[in-house]
């Protein structure tokens, strides 16, 4: 296929004749057949067999409309009333000029690193990027070659998976828990020969886990055993993930980047991410930006910044992270207290693991709310449900809580008890 060989449309042949041709197993043929169309690369067309597709394709992990008249708790979207306004700074860059001689404000460098480094991550290296998705996208596009695997949590941040799979790379799962990336699961992985591994180190999306102090450094002593392996951290929610920061990357990395973004407490639309990282992966991610879009808006940086320096700023962010705390506590509590078990120590996202996803989700639209089938976030893992807290006021916990255990009842009654 990739040598053109193999157009779009040809047919491929049967699994059992290709394994009799290779002197394989059927199931060696048909995996490898899973993966290609995983990847986009063929279509099955039922009795029509496997063809190539026209196209690479990525399957979408996006999430349905939400419903009129229903309560969104799917979106993971932050509270608008704990978000800060928006005002554009009054000293525009004069003229027409390129900023790529000096991309960075040294200003804002200078934020950043005093926002970084009393969590512990070394801040000497800095640079920003368009979003997170953003710099991890342009990073395993320079790092890595089409096919190569990536340790991805599961379940994880869909986003973050079909990025990958996007880059014609392939997502190796690893199991999470309370405590984030299970030290197992993540070893497991790299004995598959990943090249890189993402991971959040608190408010993991959609799960909820943090790294506790012991759980960061079992995963550190795994990750130096590959010395070239990229380990790249997404501390996406930072300010507002109600829970301390452990990263690896305070253990003496050869190869890592922890990218922060500001979206989830200054504003969706403030598409900026900072990133510190090692030498190497600071040159390979500026060269690979000095070809595309240069640098980061300097009114864009100049927004940031003043945002990021503002008294009143800060104690709205500091106030958001107290009320997502509450309101994901409160929601816990009410489900406990009916026998329903939630993870989720961190963040704005509650995990509720399920038997039938579908029957959940449309058991509680009929009550009103609207909540996230697991599916799209899940490689391997079990089903379960994604609620987001972020506009839930801790008083509806309750009602919550009250219906979410008569729909798990009745979809248990329902699947077989």
């Amino acid at each position: 296929m990739a040598e053109g060989a193999l157009e779009p449309g040809s047919a491929l042949p049967p699994v059992r004749r290709l394994a009799d041709d290779l002197g394989v197993s059927p199931g060696t043929v048909a995996t490898a057949y899973k993966e290609l169309r995983s990847r986009g690369i063929v279509t099955t067309r039922g009795r029509g067999g496997t063809v190539v597709a026209a196209a690479p394709a990525v399957a979408s992990r996006r999430p349905p409309k939400v419903p009129d008249g229903l309560r969104d708790l799917a979106g993971g979207h932050p509270d608008p009333e704990l978000l800060p306004h928006l005002v554009p700074p009054s000293r525009l860059s004069p003229g027409a000029r390129s900023h790529r001689a000096t991309p960075r404000l040294a200003r804002l460098e200078d934020a950043v690193r005093e926002w970084l480094e009393p969590d512990g991550v070394p801040a000497d290296q800095v640079t920003f990027a368009h979003g997170a998705l953003d710099l991890i996208g342009r990073l395993l596009s320079v790092e890595l070659r089409p096919g190569d695997g990536v340790a991805m949590e599961d379940p994880g941040y869909h986003h973050l998976l079909d990025l990958v799979t996007a880059l014609g790379l392939r997502t190796v799962p690893v199991a999470v828990d309370d405590r984030g990336m299970r030290p197992e699961a993540l070893r497991t992985a790299l004995r598959a020969g990943v090249r890189a591994v993402v991971y959040s180190p608190r408010a993991q999306n959609p799960y909820g886990g943090c790294f506790s102090a012991e759980r960061r450094d079992a995963l550190i002593d795994i990750v130096r055993e590959q010395p070239d392996l990229l380990v790249v951290e997404n501390d996406h929610a930072s300010a507002v993930a109600d829970a301390p920061l452990r990263s690896l990357t305070s253990g003496g990395l050869t190869r890592w980047v922890h990218v922060r973004t500001v979206s989830k407490f200054l504003g969706t639309d403030l598409r900026w991410a900072a990133a510190a990282c090692d030498p190497t992966t600071l040159a390979r991610h500026d060269g690979r930006m000095l070809l595309t879009s240069g640098w980061v808006s300097h009114l864009l940086q100049e927004t940031v910044y003043g945002l990021m320096t503002d008294d009143g700023t800060r104690a709205l962010v500091t106030r958001a992270q107290e009320a997502y705390g509450l309101r994901r506590r409160a929601l816990a509590s009410e489900l406990a207290e009916r026998g329903v078990r939630a993870h989720g120590v961190s963040g704005m996202n509650l995990w509720v693991p399920v038997r039938d996803e579908s029957a959940v989700v449309n058991g509680l639209r009929s009550h009103g709310w609207w909540v996230a089938a697991g599916a799209r976030f899940r490689l391997a893992s079990a089903p379960g449900v994604r609620i987001s807290v972020a506009e839930l006021d801790p008083a509806d916990a309750a009602g919550l809580a009250s219906d979410f255990a008569t729909v798990l009842g009745e979809s248990e009654a329902t699947y077989g008890g």
